[in-house]
């Protein structure tokens, strides 16, 4: 059987019609480089207990796969813009009522566009989340604000919001929280940080997040630390 490529004809015993061997050439494998985004919230520095948290899940993971690809944001260190309209990323489609934009507001809204395309980049983001006073960070929901774009990650339909378009993503989340909020403690009612943060991941069709949470980390030593350990006990126990 013969099968002609540009001026020769390749024969499947490998030989040309000339006679001469023909050799195959394979391209090289292109290697999947898994892209990380490590993001953290808290105030509290190196005190911090979601960070520690945050830590040792991209130290994980990093362990696992050397070859992977970690940007790293800092919330606190970097706010992002609260949401207006001037600071909307450019590809959120109420940009374009904010009119005209000088300078510094064409740097702000930069930022933001950056902050939107390194989250889309992101196959794995590893967030922290401390809960203050009963929610998440400031700086965490001007960072959510930017990344819930219509278009980007999530659709509308005639109802309106109808799909999530970030559900090939994992995301991985790591709560703390002061005193127990646990199932059916009394507090429960006034947990609005995992229970925020599963809604969004939800509407951008996140269904499947994984929570490593320490809580009680402020009830006193003893419990502080047994609240960690734990928590980073089951951080080994994440797939990677």
């Amino acid at each position: 059987m013969e099968e002609k490529t540009g001026s020769r004809t390749l024969r499947d015993d490998g030989a040309t019609a000339g006679g001469a061997t023909a050799v195959a050439v394979v391209p090289p494998h292109r290697i999947f480089m898994m892209k990380l985004l490590h993001i953290d919230s808290s105030i509290l520095g190196s005190h911090s207990k979601s960070r520690q948290l945050t830590a040792a899940i991209v130290a994980r993971f990093r362990q696992a796969q050397p070859q992977i690809e970690i940007a790293y944001r800092d919330l606190v260190a970097t706010p992002p813009p609260h949401m207006t309209l001037a600071s909307l990323p450019g590809d959120h489609p109420s940009s374009v009522f904010a009119g005209p934009l000088d300078d510094i507001a064409r740097c702000v809204r930069d930022e933001s566009q950056r902050i939107l395309d390194e989250f889309m980049v992101a196959d794995i983001v590893v967030l922290g989340v401390p809960m203050y006073n009963w929610s998440i960070p400031t700086q965490l929901k001007a960072w959510i604000d930017i990344i819930v774009v219509p278009g980007k990650t999530f659709r509308y339909g005639p109802q309106g919001p109808e799909e999530g378009l970030v559900g090939n993503k994992r995301v991985i989340v790591a709560i703390t929280r002061g005193v127990f909020y646990a199932y059916r403690t009394p507090a429960i009612s006034a947990e609005h940080a995992e229970t925020y943060m599963r809604t969004v991941l939800s509407f951008l069709g996140v269904d499947n997040p994984e929570f490593v949470v320490a809580e009680g980390v402020t009830t006193g030593a003893k419990n502080g630390a047994k609240a960690l350990a734990t928590a980073l006990g089951a951080v080994q126990q994440l797939a990677t």
